[in-house]
């Protein structure tokens, strides 16, 4: 993928999986890996150890990272997926979703 259609910041809503249906933020995004890290969402646990900084130990929750097909960009005017388009207006380069027109801010 050339350009980033799905970047840190935006509103995103999962496609598939667990988490199907729940809407979110962009928290991290990985080009490279084309993954992406969501706000509350395919939340993982982890058993920790006790050590020096966290004495206690337990149970770590945190969001792991989700393939980018996996989840579609919330368009501005319904809230709903949309796919990506890029136009060019006022010489800039800018993203506007598919199914309403809406420029996507960022």
């Amino acid at each position: 993928m050339s350009a980033a259609k799905i970047k840190k910041g935006d509103k995103v809503v999962v496609l598939s999986g667990k988490d199907k249906g729940k809407h979110g933020e962009v928290v991290l995004s990985m080009p490279k890996e084309g993954k992406v890290v969501v706000a509350g969402v395919n939340i993982a646990t982890r058993h920790r150890k006790p050590t020096q900084q966290n004495p206690q130990g337990g149970l770590e929750r945190r969001e792991a990272p989700l393939h980018i097909s996996k989840v579609a960009i919330e368009d501005p005017k319904t809230g709903k997926p949309t796919r990506v388009r890029f136009d060019v207006k006022d010489g800039k380069k800018v993203r506007v979703a598919v199914k309403s027109g809406e420029l996507i801010n960022g």
